[in-house]
């Protein structure tokens, strides 16, 4: 499918919640021809993702308040309001939100390959924890992610 222009407004999009955490998708994978996807995610503090990475797709994150640690290969620095973190294809990364009230985080993978995973979860309702071993490495592989275990941080 084409990429057609587009203009996505405050309060268009949809959201999904999971308890105090919220996705708010932005740029879809499917809207954008494959080219990007770009969500913001709300996160509580304490909360973080899986060590990872991404086989076909870069990723950035862009701290719009809070404070979150990243790590990206062996590097690990703390990031507050208007940083930017590249956590390049092929690179194991994780991150953890360290700050002391909500944050929010927007997230952007280009091409969007990996983004189609965060769009699945959202569409099934389907975390890692509800699938099998078998759901988990077909959806993961679907998307070209690979767990490399718990966050260290």
């Amino acid at each position: 499918m084409a990429a057609q222009g587009m203009v996505v407004l405050p309060g268009d999009e949809s959201v999904t919640r999971d308890s105090p955490r919220a996705l708010l998708p932005k740029l879809g994978c499917g809207a954008t021809g494959g080219s990007i996807m770009v969500f913001e995610e709300i996160v509580p503090p304490g909360t973080k993702s899986w060590f990872h990475l991404h086989h076909d797709s870069d990723e950035v994150a862009y701290v719009l308040s809070g404070e979150v640690v990243f790590k990206i290969g062996e590097q690990t620095t703390v990031a507050t309001a208007g940083s930017w973190a590249f956590m390049p294809r092929g690179v194991p990364h994780c991150w953890k939100y360290t700050g002391a009230e909500t944050g929010r985080i927007l997230f952007l993978y280009t091409p969007a390959k990996a983004g189609g995973l965060i769009e699945e979860q959202q569409r099934t309702s389907r975390t890692f924890a509800s699938m099998t071993a078998r759901e988990q490495t077909e959806m993961l592989e679907r998307h070209g992610w690979e767990l490399r275990g718990p966050s260290p941080l």
